[in-house]
């Protein structure tokens, strides 16, 4: 039954001789509650517009109500016309006009008040949470549910048995069903003692945070690609989702669970998992092709906003804020103003990956750096000093640079004019003019396999470009043979005419800011070094090119394993050919430092260095045994280094300077309005916060996140509570539960919804204390079995006169089905299994079903690489919801397409095989096999019926038949 507030008014007749009653107090909430929802906002009817006090005196005659036309209207119930108004609202209206029509806060707020079409800040979710006793007797769930059933004289249904509270219970909290030997022994002893040491095992199950983050990521619009035109996938938006686990597992406190979603990087900028959260933030859609038009783009921008603004609304609020994006919110108190102020607190957000570091890994990694830095300066000197005494023995003038490993100078050929590397010309690639000729079609020269291994490397280049229009080739290129790891010097790959480090997926590339390449056909020094600690410089010309920076240790070419190319990124890539000429390109085993590339640029293509043998050979004794040292601790050190775990590359807010924020007419780019400062929704308290419009954006995000998640918000608890008591009943207490506004529904047990978000509250935000509280209640406990007569006053079941039955979600089913066929792999975290082909064309990825075979793809579904538009065709049958969008409530349909798709499914058929093949090993006789396969699926023996059937049935088609037959039946996916 649904019911609306309406704000009462002490409306009570006046004496003649009472003083005319307060407009802000009396006469602009009636107004605002029967008046402005038509004569209000942009084109009020009839042109009158009441909520001003100039247009409404136009109306009004000071002291005559008789020669005032809008009492005149009044009196005679022509205004309002469907819905006069009371003998004791005209009174205070009359009253108010014939004692001088005294305005006061001009214009009037049209939030003011509820009123039968739209809320106002009086409206029932926006009240503080009452603290006060409820006036019950051992206030507790319980309390509150009889209260409800007796008004409407109901009593509730007996508590279940002992199998189907186990079965309720595990599914509930792990989304897997309960092994035989948790039901036996809980039908052994089902006191409330060894039900409650149940609740706290399950609680305590690292299952519960798989089960629990499935809930959140519906509600937040998980998706690992970004949707749109090319739907790239995000190789590592799964940090988010393995935080979400952990942070459910550990019982997060819920206010510290929001903030760092919300401004964990700024909060505590040294907590990694603080990065990782902010991944709800930018868990959406993303458009990745923007053009020219900076108003399209413009635009694009506002929408991406608009989907942020809905999820931290809906989620934490439980309010439709994104509606007031063209105009105020039509059914809930939330101006455009809001919006704005809104938008402006988010305004800095905006999506890509970023590396995150362990305080004490990155610790760590600069001791051993430095360490290496200050005994590699000791080795640079000795071997200066040799190096020079071999150029003086020479009698030559070349100065005494770094000695590559490989050099390949191109005057005839492609032989590495050092090592074993030779280079074989390939699809039109020559050599003219000492250089080597590329086409960028796909003219390329590929080396020899190298036999040693590289992980620390420097790679070098004089490469002269005919022309600026093109894009992504490689200069030099170490990589697998395959192209599948590779780091390479790259020209205008994400930025035009700029060099970058190329490198698989992006994982070692960053951006740089350097100044754009100007000079044609003349000859350009690139050189790219990286460090065993992950450090990545480049330098054109000698000098740095952008600042270096720090990743992830560099990968390890193992021997065998790794070659060279010349003129393309790599193997395999697309769009990766360079139009150029490569006059000399050098490889280096070590990571140069910035004063021997400048050397090696001031030296020129054509200088050759001392060879390793000529050095050594001019050292003392007492310096090659220094020497041998440093490179034995130097060993020593990288070693250590890579035991290091290295930084990661996370999915996450990537936040830049907010821009200033106007409020924009009709929501329009094109016309924009007053600026605004961030700030939150003007109905819930200290929504203003404090900062200047140009406030930085951490400081914005911060303030959001504080006014968000405190108990004086009274939407905060209250949004999550009943997010609990949805998932946990099959429906809220408010049977929408993103929407706390007019359209969305009312609260069953208000009583109850405020009582259990003080306790939330009481106990630090504990939600594992109301999901305990809750759990232990005789509503949760009670039997599904129907009631006619409850049935006919309350079919829905919204005062909880029993269980409702609940059906399982799609991952649920899945992961039943392997956890039953003993499939299941409970491998927690890291990177998700794919069962989809990722193909591309023409710059857009597409991403097909597949069935694959393996251990690695039988962990939990929430492990699944889950990209949008694609889902497999049980998890779509069974109502799992595409990504793109919140889900904060699944669909359950029942449909035919369920039942074939539990017959006939390939991995349904593979994991009936594999049931049948766990049954015949666990059990011998045919009796015994039936009823190991009903303990299994059911918890529970065969009815004297039942294994007749079954025997009949195994006899004619085999047991992998009848595991499908368990797996299609309703008792295995629909909990009692």
């Amino acid at each position: 039954m649904r019911w609306f507030t309406v704000v009462l008014f002490a409306f009570v007749s006046l004496p003649l001789d009472a003083a005319p009653p307060d407009f802000d107090k009396q006469v602009a909430p009636l107004l605002a509650q029967r008046c402005l929802d038509c004569h209000s906002g942009a084109e009020p009817k009839g042109k009158l517009d009441l909520s001003r006090k100039a247009p409404a005196m136009e109306q009004v005659k000071p002291g005559q109500s008789a020669e005032s036309e809008l009492w005149t209207r009044v009196a005679a119930d022509e205004m309002p016309p469907k819905k006069p108004l009371s003998a004791d609202e005209k009174a205070i209206l009359k009253s108010w006009i014939d004692g001088g029509a005294v305005w006061g806060t001009d214009p009037i707020d049209p939030f003011a008040a509820t009123t039968e079409h739209r809320a106002g800040r009086d409206w029932w979710a926006l009240k503080d949470i009452r603290t006060a006793e409820f006036g019950l007797r051992n206030v507790g769930i319980d309390s509150f549910v009889r209260a409800k059933l007796e008004a409407k004289g109901l009593k509730p249904s007996p508590s279940a048995d002992p199998r189907t509270l186990v079965r309720r219970l595990s599914f509930d909290l792990l989304g897997l069903p309960p092994t035989a030997e948790e039901i036996d022994a809980f039908a052994k002893d089902p006191s409330e003692a060894a039900y409650a040491k149940l609740v706290e095992k399950y609680l305590a199950s690292p299952h519960f945070g798989e089960r629990w983050a499935r809930h959140w990521l519906d509600l937040v619009r998980y998706g690992e690609s970004d949707s749109f035109e090319r739907n790239e996938p995000r190789p590592n938006a799964w940090h988010y989702r393995d935080w979400v686990i952990r942070a459910l597992n550990a019982d997060m406190p819920y206010d510290r669970f929001a903030k760092l979603q919300l401004a964990g990087d700024v909060l505590e900028p040294g907590n990694p998992d603080a990065v990782k959260a902010t991944g709800f933030l930018v868990a959406g859609i993303h458009n990745t092709v923007l053009g020219s038009n900076k108003i399209a783009n413009a635009a694009a921008r506002q929408d991406e906003l608009e989907d942020i603004l809905a999820a931290v609304g809906q989620t934490f609020l439980g309010l439709t804020v994104q509606c007031a994006r063209c105009h105020d919110h039509k059914f809930d108190p939330v101006s455009q103003t809001d919006y704005y102020r809104l938008a402006a607190a988010l305004g800095g957000v905006h999506f890509g990956e970023r590396t995150v570091d362990a305080p004490e890994h990155a610790k760590r990694r600069r001791d051993l750096s430095a360490r290496l830095e200050a005994i590699g300066q000791r080795q640079a000197e000795l071997e200066t000093a040799g190096r020079a005494r071999a150029v003086a023995k020479r009698g030559s003038n070349i100065t005494g640079i770094a000695s590559p490993t490989h050099r390949w100078s191109f005057d005839r050929d492609a032989r590495d004019s050092i090592g074993e590397l030779h280079g074989d010309l390939k699809f039109g690639a020559k050599i003219a003019r000492g250089r080597l000729v590329l086409d960028g079609k796909q003219a390329n020269v590929v080396t020899g396999i190298l036999k040693k291994e590289i992980r620390e490397k420097t790679l070098e280049a004089w490469v002269a470009l005919p022309t600026f229009e093109q894009g992504g080739g490689g200069v030099i290129t170490i990589e697998t043979l395959n192209g599948g790891v590779f780091d390479s010097i790259v020209f205008a790959e994400r930025q035009p005419k700029k060099w970058v480090p190329g490198s698989n997926g992006f994982t070692r590339t960053r951006d740089l800011i350097a100044d754009p390449e100007t000079r044609l056909n003349e000859p350009i020094h690139v050189a790219i070094s990286y460090a065993a600690d992950g450090r990545i410089a480049m330098y054109r010309d000698g000098k740095p090119y952008g600042d270096a920076y720090t990743i992830a240790p560099p990968p390890t070419y193992k021997p065998d394993e790794w070659h060279l190319i010349f003129g393309i990124r790599h193997t395999g890539g697309g769009r990766a050919f360079l139009t150029g000429e490569i006059d000399e390109a050098r490889l280096y085993d070590r990571a140069l430092s910035t004063a021997e590339i400048a050397q090696s640029f001031a030296a020129g293509p054509s200088a050759v260095g001392v060879t390793l043998d000529e050095l050594l050979a001019q050292l003392t004794d007492a310096e090659k045994e220094e020497r041998k040292a440093i490179l034995d601790e130097q060993k020593q050190i990288r070693a250590e280094l890579a035991g290091v775990a290295a930084p990661t590359p996370v999915y996450a807010v990537n936040p830049k300077p907010a821009p200033p924020t106007h409020v924009l007419a009709r929501g329009s780019v094109e016309t924009p309005k007053a600026e605004v400062a961030a700030g939150g929704v003007a109905c819930l308290p200290d929504a203003d916060f404090g900062v200047p419009k140009d406030a930085p954006e951490g400081i914005r995000r911060a303030k959001l996140a504080a006014w968000i998640a405190r108990k004086e918000n009274p939407l905060f608890a209250r949004v999550i509570i009943n997010r609990l008591w949805y998932h946990h009943f099959g429906t809220g207490l408010v049977d929408t539960p993103s929407d706390f506004g007019f359209n969305g529904g009312r609260p069953s047990h208000p009583e109850l919804l405020d009582w259990l978000a003080n306790e939330l509250i009481r106990s630090n935000w504990s939600l594992k204390h109301v999901h305990r509280l809750i759990l232990t209640s005789a509503a949760y406990r009670q039997s599904s079995a129907a009631n006619p007569q409850a049935l006919a006053i309350d079919a829905d079941n919204r005062l909880l006169w029993r269980k409702t039955p609940q059906r399982l979600e799609a991952e649920a089913i899945r992961d039943s089905i392997l956890s039953v066929s003993g499939q299941l792999n409970p491998a927690m975290g890291g990177p998700p299994f794919h069962d989809v082909r990722t193909y591309g064309d023409k710059g857009t990825k597409y991403y097909e079903p597949i069935d694959p075979v393996g251990k690695e793809f039988h962990r939990r579904t929430i492990y699944r690489f889950s990209p949008r538009g694609e889902r497999s065709a049980i998890l779509e049958t069974f109502d799992c919801p595409e990504p793109s969008a919140l889900t904060p409530r699944r669909q359950v349909t029942t449909t035919p397409l369920q039942a074939l798709a539990l017959w006939n499914n390939s991995f349904v058929l593979r994991m009936g095989r594999h049931f049948a093949e766990r049954v015949e090993a666990e059990a011998k006789s045919q009796e015994e096999k039936i009823q190991r396969a009903y303990r299994l699926a059911y918890g529970r023996d065969p009815s004297k019926d039942e294994a007749a059937l079954s025997a009949a049935f195994v006899a004619k088609h085999g047991l992998t038949a009848f595991a499908r037959v368990l797996f299609n039946s309703n008792e295995f996916v629909v909990i009692e």
